[in-house]
């Protein structure tokens, strides 16, 4: 029989992990914005419409990082009949979804000074479209039916579909000519960026990262009050 956590116990440290988490996010926060618009220095080729960089890199980071840990929920829901995955993976998709879109708008704003375009068809930015689509797709597959147990077997299939598109916009600059340059940070290679805007970008990164974790904790608590409503404590 397939069973949630308790919700009740759980209420309880996440409202008080959620205050935590929105100070910490507040001071994470200001401390990158002010790296990133102040003490980081301007492009030479850019400008100072490099800066949009430490709102887009890290907003397509988190959305690819989000939707790959909805992909894994839904393998392990499939395979160990586990709804507590599926609870999981509904609530971390708002956040990324929230972060995918901003990637391309702020993309976009990117491309205007950079590439003279707004919009281009390119293998990156087309692949990082389509995650959207797979997002959307996601998130109402919950909503266009009443059969809990069908509509956490709908998301869980598109998630794991949807996994086939992210070594797509990953490996997308090494596969095919597009407009985006090669990935400035590596782990495994050298990275190519400089220290200056490499401690802006990671702590931007951490912010973003702490409000996704804070926009999960929200939305995963209403999930839990909506289970113990219904009385699906213990099912």
């Amino acid at each position: 029989m397939l069973n949630y956590f308790n919700p009740n116990n759980t209420l309880l440290i996440i409202n008080k992990l959620k205050k935590f988490v929105l100070a910490l996010f507040i001071i994470v926060l200001l401390l990158g914005l002010i790296e990133a618009l102040v003490l980081s220095p301007e492009d030479y080729k850019q400008g100072d419409s490099v800066r949009i960089m430490y709102v887009h890199v890290p907003s397509a980071w988190i959305s690819l990082g989000i939707f790959s840990l909805i992909s894994i929920l839904s393998f392990g829901i499939l395979i160990l009949k586990n709804k507590n995955f599926s609870i999981i993976a509904k609530s971390l998709a708002p956040s990324g979804l929230l972060f995918n879109i901003i990637a391309l708008v702020t993309g976009s704003l990117w491309g205007i000074p950079t590439w003279g375009t707004w919009w281009a068809w390119d293998a990156r930015i087309t692949s990082m479209l389509l995650l959207v689509i797979f997002y959307l797709m996601f998130i109402l597959s919950w909503r266009i039916t009443d059969d809990n147990d069908k509509a956490i077997k709908i998301s869980s299939y598109i998630a794991i579909i949807g996994l086939i598109n992210i070594p797509i916009v990953k490996f997308s600059v090494d596969w095919w000519s597009t407009l985006h340059q090669p990935a400035s940070v590596n782990l495994l290679k050298d990275t190519t960026i400089h220290s200056s805007m490499l401690l802006p970008l990671g702590i931007m990164t951490a912010a973003f990262a702490l409000f996704s974790l804070l926009i999960f904790l929200m939305k995963y608590n209403t999930e839990l009050i909506k289970i113990k409503n219904k009385g699906l404590d213990r099912l």
